[in-house]
């Protein structure tokens, strides 16, 4: 029996969503404007990377075609020409949102048709009520921050306070989210989860997608994120690739976030990494181990947190390029009739204004050894459901009523 495969590179998106500028989006193309920095020198930087965007493998399935699908126009160093095999297009999100829930529930075929709750941008931006319970439920005095901001610009603005007065610091950006930073040792990080578990079950009725506790160190350089971030979402509306899979007794192995972002609903065996390579070496590994019939889900956040938000473009273009190096170790471990898919699950350009995610299609790039000799466009699909709709078929899993299968 088959097994397939959603590699899940979080942010990559190609630009040409059709309702960008409903999300003052319009324009934004997070992998093109990377290419074109890279083509113009604009993204070198010594000891990081140099000249054009080089992805040859990814380019190999149809990475350029990706590109045209959604902008009708290839990007610097991706022409179409380079693409050997595979089916390769783009795809437009239905969901309400441009975050990574909303894309990885929507690519799982249960997109979002309700409206997350958003904070104003105001100063404060939490309601003081909401704000007020957190405390006496939390035992603490107060919080800092209470804005929209970035996640490292408000550690590094916020760090010492928080450290003098012991409160936390709670933070919103564009997406549907509450954040807790925390200093680990001298917070506590149980203490932190404890309090963003209050803080979910606060937030349950506002229809707020997550709540992420952002623990930090204390380092030579100042203050410093650690891996030991946790999600606390809410489950998805409708019953997932995921959960069909595991309902027909199908193995289901999680890497990254993906646990996460579904709230450990039918995600089977979940599998972690710290940073992109870390996560990959689980993927690898764990291929093998999948068995007939079985759902692989794999998130490389890195691309989103550490280059998107932060507006690195040659770290992004690196990141890009290592995970094109490594791509044939994926590539070498899959049986014949597998299928797998790599995607985005929203856009984050790092050449836009602000430090928000971006209303983009992504990438749907779908291959496997089956399929080494043909190559056909699958244009700009609907919705990212169509991913989830092709891969149930794959599987021979029930239909999720979303989506439309390009099953060849």
């Amino acid at each position: 029996m088959s097994r397939a495969f959603i590699i899940v590179l979080d942010s990559l998106g190609v630009g040409g969503a059709p309702d960008a500028d409903t999300f003052g989006d319009s324009g934004a193309d997070t992998l093109g404007h990377i290419a074109q920095r890279c083509a113009h020198g604009d993204a070198d930087r010594s000891g990081v990377r140099h000249g054009a965007l080089k992805l040859p493998n990814l380019s190999s399935l149809g990475l350029g075609e990706c590109c045209r699908a959604a902008t009708g126009s290839t990007a610097p160093g991706l022409d179409v020409s380079a693409w050997l095999h595979g089916h390769a297009g783009a795809a437009a999100e239905v969901s309400t949102g441009k975050d990574s829930q909303s894309g990885h529930w929507e690519i799982a075929g249960s997109p979002v048709e309700f409206e997350w709750a958003y904070f104003p941008r105001t100063e404060p931006c939490f309601p003081r009520a909401l704000i007020d319970e957190l405390c006496e439920r939390a035992d603490f005095d107060g919080v800092l921050g209470n804005k929209h901001a970035s996640g490292t610009q408000i550690i590094a603005e916020l760090g010492d306070e928080h450290l003098r007065t012991g409160w936390p610091i709670c933070y919103t950006s564009a997406d549907s989210v509450f954040q807790i930073a925390a200093h680990e040792q001298a917070f506590g990080l149980q203490r932190l989860y404890r309090t963003c578990e209050i803080a979910r079950e606060l937030l349950d009725e506002m229809r707020v997608g997550r709540v992420i506790a952002r623990p930090f160190i204390t380092t030579e350089r100042g203050y410093q994120r650690t891996s030991n971030r946790r999600d606390y979402g809410v489950p998805p509306p409708f019953p997932t690739l995921l959960s069909r899979a595991q309902d027909q007794g199908r193995d289901v192995i999680s890497v990254g976030k993906i646990g996460d972002l579904f709230c450990h609903s039918a995600t089977g065996r979940e599998l972690k990494g710290e940073d992109n390579d870390a996560v990959f070496d689980q993927a690898v590994d764990a291929v093998s181990r999948l068995g007939n019939g079985g759902l692989m889900l794999v998130n490389l956040v890195d691309f989103d947190t550490l280059y998107g938000h932060r507006r690195d473009v040659p770290g992004y273009a690196a990141a890009l390029e290592a995970f094109d190096a490594r791509l044939p170790e994926f590539l070498q471990q899959l049986d014949e009739g597998d299928l797998a898919i790599i995607t985005g699950d929203h856009g984050c350009d790092p050449t836009w204004s602000g430090s928000d995610h971006t209303r983009e299609c992504v990438p749907v790039l779908a291959f496997g050894p089956s399929g080494q000799r043909s190559r056909r466009s699958l244009g700009r699909r609907d919705s990212f459901a169509d991913m989830g709709a092709t891969l149930a078929q794959h599987l021979g899993l029930p239909s999720g009523g979303h989506g439309h299968s390009f099953l060849w």
